[in-house]
């Protein structure tokens, strides 16, 4: 379309929501005339920014990839398989068997004796003596 036709449909667009707007005034107020004049000024707007041209390239691209999507069959195709996929990836929860937990062994008294004993006998650990240390050199206590 050439620019005549942009306008043109900007025009058309402009006169048709004005009349739209100018019998919906006449019946729920002045609110709605306000409203709809300033809804009725966008095409003109759209027009004068170049936007009409850029939503009627965007429409007419959606447009032809849906025509392309709806009537290709291989493209139902792989929709079907994500389809099956999905469901198997989803589905396998209810598979049974198809994951073992394993449980930590049970600590026996004589390994918590035996931790017991080595926390004792060392007092701290070597990481705490650092801090202290560490702590006793810039004069905190």
């Amino acid at each position: 379309m050439d620019n005549a036709a942009w306008g043109a449909l900007a025009l058309a667009l402009t006169v048709l929501i004005g009349v739209v707007t100018w019998g919906r005034a006449r019946t729920r107020g002045p609110r709605t005339l306000v409203r709809g004049a300033g809804i009725a000024l966008l095409p003109i707007a759209a027009y004068l920014t170049h936007t009409l041209k850029l939503i009627g390239r965007i429409s007419s691209a959606v447009a032809d990839w849906a025509t392309g999507f709806v009537f290709s069959p291989v493209v139902w195709v792989g929709i079907v398989i994500a389809a099956v996929g999905a469901a198997l990836i989803f589905g396998a929860r209810w598979v049974p068997g198809s994951a073992k937990v394993i449980k930590p062994a049970k600590a026996t008294k004589a390994t918590k004796d035996t931790q017991a004993k080595a926390v004792t006998a060392t007092g701290s650990s070597t990481e705490d003596d650092e801090l202290t240390a560490l702590l006793r050199k810039h004069g905190i206590s």
